[in-house]
């Protein structure tokens, strides 16, 4: 745990430190008004983001929001989650897709709203669910949202400072040099926060995993769920997937990389009997993870965790 608190830290530093860096660079020229410029623009328009996310992703998923009549035992699961990690019972909905996935959203604590679709409905067991749903409160708990989104504006800003440089450097011949080296290192800066901020997601990731064991799931029932999440995601055709594909990063897994990610789980179910038991799991955490160079490079440009490496830590919270 403590190892995981020190990366998010050390990361939060990364990424402020290069703000400041990036705040006297431009302090030392004359474009410093425009910076401040865009930062209003980006602080605005995550504002922006802020007041009518919800709204989008509740029209982007096709959510409905459930009676506690109409899906009493889902509701039962997420009071009872809801009271352990000790906050306000989020609004429960359920989102008429059939890719198998559940995702949290909001504002906030108090304004915290746990989705599962139809699709994972059908494929989990109850004890999967609820590790599932344990997961997503700890998403809510930790405020997860409002720190990716927060986090995510430095990239922003650093696109937008990029692309005013660049593109104004060549007509400003007087100041030209100048302007275009600053364009350049806003756009490395661009990158690299971006890739930050994606690493950012990831720890989240895991900081939630281990929330849902702490919550009262076992290791087990979570890998399981996330086992039958991608090979339920697997089955799904392309279009399904391009449905969500801008809202992915609320997903309890990336659906894009289940083809992918299928392929090493199965080797983890050696009795083929569609989950990962206790034994597996322990099988698993006396091996290391070995990723080649593509894998690792894909990881690190996506916002969830390599599936493998995340069962493989999941082995390791049996004793929570």
């Amino acid at each position: 745990m403590f190892s995981l608190q020190l990366r998010m830290w050390s990361l939060l530093a990364i990424l402020f430190g290069i703000v400041y860096a990036v705040v006297v660079m431009l302090g030392t020229t004359m474009g410093i008004s425009n910076f401040y410029v865009y930062l209003f623009i980006s602080f605005f328009f995550m504002l922006i983001q802020y007041l009518i996310g919800p709204k989008i992703v509740e029209w982007s998923m096709r959510i409905r929001y459930l009676k506690r009549e109409e899906a009493s035992r889902l509701y039962a699961m997420v009071e009872d989650l809801a009271q352990k990690a000790r906050i306000p019972t989020p609004r429960v909905a359920i989102s008429a897709i059939a890719i198998p996935n559940a995702f949290a959203f909001g504002r906030g604590v108090r304004d915290g709203r746990v989705c599962v679709t139809e699709g994972i409905m059908r494929l989990l067991s109850e004890e999967e669910l609820k590790a599932v749903l344990g997961h997503e409160l700890t998403h809510i708990k930790n405020r997860d949202v409002m720190t990716i989104t927060l986090l995510s504006v430095i990239p922003m800003i650093m696109y937008r400072l990029a692309w005013h440089f660049l593109y104004y450097g060549g007509q400003r011949r007087s100041r030209g040099q100048n302007t275009v080296l600053i364009g350049v290192a806003a756009f490395l800066f661009y990158f690299i926060t971006n890739l930050l901020v994606l690493y950012a997601s990831r720890i989240r990731e895991y900081f939630a995993d281990r929330g849902a064991v702490q919550l009262g799931s076992r290791p087990e029932a979570l890998a399981s769920a996330l086992y039958k999440i991608v090979y339920g995601s697997a089955r799904m055709d392309k279009d399904s997937i391009k449905e969500t594909e801008g809202l992915k990063a609320f997903f309890l897994n990336d659906p894009s990389r289940a083809m992918d990610e299928i392929r090493e789980l199965s080797q983890l179910d050696l009795d083929r009997s569609g989950t990962i038991d206790p034994d597996e799991l322990a099988n698993l955490r006396s091996k290391k993870i070995h990723l080649s160079f593509g894998d690792r490079l894909m990881e690190s440009l996506q916002t969830h965790p390599n599936m493998l490496k995340r069962i493989r830590h999941l082995s390791e919270l049996s004793h929570i």
